[in-house]
Parts: C-alpha cells; sequence; structure tokens
C-alpha cells in the first residue's frame, strides 16, 4: 500500500514556475538541509512564510502547488553578507548594479544580500543610505539589508549611527586600507568599537595597513613594475596579518565585539584563531574567491587574466591557503562566506593598465558562492553539508540579526529556500551568468552540484535555469541592534570592569614587610 501510495503521490507532483497558481506552495520529497540536522520532511509555503513542517505526505493542502523535490537537498537560501553593488570608486562604479547583482545572487541560490553603504567624504550618512534605498529599492530581485561604512570621524559620527541603526543599519564597516580616502587611523578605530559597542551594532573591519601599501605601491612603480603583479607584491599577507592583529587588540580592549570581514590569508586566520582561543568575541568571514581560486594568476601573462583577479586584501599565491581558509571554517575559526562582490568590467579594470594601483579592485562571485563552497568543501570532504549551510545562510543570519525570520528552515521562517540538486553537473561560463561582465574568473570549471530551484519570500524566483523573479521584488529588512554577537558582553565587561582590581590603600607611610605573596585566580596579586 505505501509503495502504491508513493508512486501515485509522484505522479500527481508538479514543477512549478512562472505561473503558480496560488499562495501556497508544497515542497515534497526532498532531504531538508539545516546547520545542525538533515532529515527527509515535507514542508508547507503559506503567504511567503513556512506555515508547517511533517513527514512524507502527512501535509494536506489542496489549493497548493507542488514541488517535486525527491533525490534532491532543501536547505535556507544563502545570504551574502558582504556585497558592493553599483557602489562608485576608484573613479567609475561597480558594474554589477542592484538588478544585475541580486540577479545573480537568485540564479546561485542567494535569497537575501547585506549590501554596503560607502558615503563620500563629509556626506551625511542619513544622505549616504536614502541614496542607497533608491539605488536599490526599486532593483533588487531578492531581499536585502544595508552595512554602512565610516569613512571619517567627527564630533557628529555617533549620533548619525544611531540615526541609522533607527533605519535597520545594525552593522558599520571601517578600513584600515585605501589611506586618503577610506582610512581611518588607530585613535578614531577606538572611537568607533566604542561607539558601536554602545549603539549596539556590530563593527566590522577590513584589515590591511594602509601606511606601508602606500610606501609599498611607491617603491614597486619607482622601480618601474607596473602590472598587477604588484598588487599582491604591495599588499603581502604580513599587512593583512599586522592590520588583523592591531584590529583584534583595540576591540577587545574596548571589549567589543568584531566581525573580521574577508580573511584572504592563513596569517590572519591564524590571529582570528589565537584571538578566539583567548575568548574575544570575534567573527571572521573569507570569500569564495579564496577558495576557488588564488594569487597565481597575478602573475598571468595576459594583462587582463591577472588583472580581473585584483581585489583587496589580494587572493594569496600560496594554493595551499584555499584549503587552510576551508579547514578554518569547518574548525569554526571562521564563520562566513561571503563573495565582496565587487564586479569591474574590462575596460574598467583597464584604467591601470600602466599603473597597477589604479585598477579598480573588486571581483564578482554572487552567483557561484554556493557552488564553489560545495565543490570545494562538501566534494572535497572539507565541510560537512550542515556546515556548508551554516557558513553560507544560518551564520551570515546570526550574526546580521536576521535570524530566525532567515538563516533556517522551520515553522515560522521566512519561505526563502534553496533546492539544490548534488547530482547535476554545470560548467561556469560567462556565456550565461548574470553578472553584468564579459568574463567569470571561474570560467570552465565543472561544478559538481547545483541550484535547481530558488525561492524567495514564497515565489519562485529561479528554475530550470531561468529567471522568474522581477525588479523590486525584493524588500528592505531592517535589524535591530545588539542580538547575538552582544551575548557575552555584559558578563565579560562585569568580569573585566578595571575596578575589580583596585586596591585600597592607606596613604599614610608604613613599614615595608614582603612577608606574602600569592598570585588568586582573578590575577590579583596580594602583598602584605
Amino acid at each position: 500500500y505505501m509503495g502504491f501510495f508513493d508512486i501515485m503521490m509522484r505522479r500527481g507532483l508538479k514543477s512549478i514556475g512562472r505561473n503558480f497558481s496560488s499562495s501556497a506552495m508544497l515542497i515534497r520529497g526532498g532531504t531538508i538541509l539545516n546547520s545542525d540536522r538533515q532529515r527527509e520532511i515535507d514542508l508547507l509555503i503559506e503567504n511567503g512564510k513556512i506555515t508547517k513542517i511533517g513527514n512524507y505526505g502527512s501535509i494536506k493542502c489542496q489549493h497548493a502547488d507542488v514541488i517535486d523535490a525527491h533525490n534532491k537537498l532543501v536547505f535556507p537560501g544563502g545570504i551574502d553578507s558582504h556585497t558592493h553593488l553599483q557602489m562608485p570608486f576608484m573613479g567609475t562604479h561597480s558594474i554589477d548594479d542592484f538588478d544585475s547583482g541580486t540577479r545573480a545572487a537568485i540564479a546561485g541560490g542567494t535569497t537575501c544580500i547585506v549590501d554596503f553603504i560607502i558615503p563620500q567624504k563629509n556626506e551625511n550618512l542619513m544622505a549616504s543610505y536614502e541614496r542607497w534605498r533608491g539605488w536599490a529599492d526599486p532593483k533588487v530581485h531578492c531581499d536585502y539589508a544595508l552595512h554602512c561604512a565610516i569613512i571619517d570621524w567627527n564630533s557628529s559620527t555617533k549620533s548619525q549611527m544611531a540615526s541609522l541603526v533607527k533605519e535597520g543599519v545594525t552593522t558599520f564597516k571601517a578600513f584600515l586600507a585605501y589611506k586618503g580616502a577610506l582610512m581611518l587611523g588607530d585613535d578614531n578605530l577606538y572611537n568607533f568599537f566604542d561607539a558601536c559597542k554602545e549603539l549596539g551594532a556590530l563593527p566590522m573591519v577590513h584589515c590591511e595597513n594602509g601606511d606601508l601599501i602606500e610606501k609599498a605601491q611607491k617603491r614597486l612603480l619607482d622601480m618601474g613594475i607596473t602590472g598587477p603583479e604588484a598588487h599582491y607584491m604591495s599588499r603581502p599577507d604580513i599587512f593583512e596579518a599586522e592590520a588583523t592583529h592591531r584590529a583584534i587588540t583595540i576591540a577587545e580592549f574596548v571589549n567589543s565585539p568584531l566581525y573580521i570581514v574577508h580573511c584572504m590569508s592563513d596569517k590572519a586566520a591564524e590571529e582570528i584563531a589565537k584571538a578566539r582561543y583567548r575568548g574575544n568575541i570575534l567573527f571572521g568571514e573569507t570569500l569564495a574567491s579564496a577558495l576557488g581560486t588564488d594569487g597565481r594568476k597575478y602573475w598571468d601573462k595576459n594583462w587582463q587574466v591577472a588583472a580581473n583577479h585584483v581585489m583587496s586584501p589580494p587572493l594569496n599565491p600560496d594554493p595551499r591557503v584555499k584549503e587552510h581558509l576551508m579547514n578554518m571554517l569547518e574548525a569554526g575559526v571562521l564563520q562566513c562566506v561571503s563573495t565582496d562582490n565587487c564586479s569591474f568590467n574590462n575596460s574598467q579594470k583597464q584604467a591601470g593598465k600602466t599603473n597597477f594601483a589604479k585598477i579598480p579592485n573588486g571581483m564578482h562571485g554572487l552567483e557561484d558562492r554556493l557552488s564553489i563552497t560545495w565543490e570545494f568543501g562538501v566534494n572535497q570532504g572539507r565541510l560537512s553539508k550542515t556546515n556548508f549551510v551554516a557558513v553560507t545562510s544560518t551564520n551570515p543570519a546570526k550574526l546580521m540579526n536576521l535570524y530566525p525570520s532567515k538563516g533556517i528552515i522551520e515553522q515560522g521562517a521566512d519561505a526563502d529556500i534553496t533546492i539544490w540538486n548534488p547530482n547535476k553537473e554545470r560548467v561556469i561560463s560567462a556565456k550565461h551568468h548574470q553578472h553584468a561582465l564579459e568574463e567569470n574568473v571561474y570560467e570552465g570549471r565543472k561544478i559538481h552540484g547545483a541550484v535547481d530551484t530558488t525561492i524567495s519570500r514564497g515565489k519562485i524566483a529561479y528554475q530550470n535555469n531561468k529567471i522568474y523573479s522581477t525588479k523590486g521584488q525584493g524588500q528592505y529588512v531592517k535589524r535591530e541592534p545588539f542580538g547575538y554577537s552582544y551575548e557575552r558582553v555584559l558578563q565579560m565587561d562585569a568580569r573585566l570592569n578595571p575596578l575589580n582590581q583596585k586596591v585600597e590603600r592607606s596613604i599614610e607611610i608604613q613599614p615595608v614587610s614582603y612577608t606574602h605573596l600569592t598570585l588568586p585566580t582573578n590575577r590579583e596579586v596580594q602583598i602584605s
């Protein structure tokens, strides 16, 4: 009887696309994959939310369209917490706007992005926020949230940050690179961390030593080294590691949470590992590009190939670093895989044809993030399937205060869902990607495992290699302050309070005696 029932159920299932007939959708027969476990269950979607989860065949909904997910994985839609769409930068703007960028996201199984507001010098942060909303709202194919970069510091900066927190911008970024444009000095980095802590915002830091980069660029240009290979030579991994250590040190002094963006080297990852071992409230992100390619491309004889890989921090030329970073993800030292999607086409890159320092920094990745992480993580046994979901969706959702609306498949969560075919093969190519680019840095790479269907807010956004979402379909997501990254802060503040180590002494002169010396567990030294 059960065999007959199973056959009949399968015959009745249909794969739906653009013309779905109701606001209800039933995903049946798939393996639901969350960050903690996988199980074979069905789920019902109504009005953009997951409303029921149950054993196979147990959910009845006559008006629901049905998706057959047998032999497929069903997991929460990807969340890319680091993008730069249509961002003004280095005399141009990133070529992927909120249309092509979010189309690429949807095609790659990502259902939410968090983009960076980069204000102009002396621009009011609220004006920058409104400009980004004006660019994004009419174009986005999926949900999005916003960070904001803090590129200088004055008496009104903290109050402006507070205004953005009320608008749902609860993550802010500081740069230790791009001297003279975006870089904050150490004194203002302290002010930045202190303000974020008071506001309940998570500070993020781009870690490279901007002072040394400036000197290295000048030295290499004076030597006549002008090609893309000088990009890495002027920004070696020791510069990233030093700045990572410095940011961690200042955040530790403030006892502020800290999120290190785009960790690209083993040396920087080791700094994060040591600080997390000490108990710091510290989180790290690496990029799909750091897992799927490497910096040997900077020495390619084809200038365009080399230039298309220019990003900052640069890709590491040691091919073993890819494996090291993937191991750090599995071990929990790094928590997120993002893209830093900041695309520039060939002609834009050629602005630096005679001066590597003028090559616009940035690469694409939104469409291929999940595929690259799956191929080099899960398929090579370096990343479990549940950790794949953690680093591409659940952890970003928690750290960006999007959880549990996003980043998990459970009753009440947003119906942002990726249906993944682990047996499907595809070859990455610019010929059919959604990015506004004529090249793809992963061109010709065969991937084993690919998106079958992407569901955004309960609607089919991508299926069978076709985009069904429309511009403006996504929504801006306001986020609350504090949350996951602040869970330990109050307790640590109490434990580390300097008043705990204050010694009450008489100011009267007394005879000196060294009769007793102990070192208690609270680190106080008692002398009597």
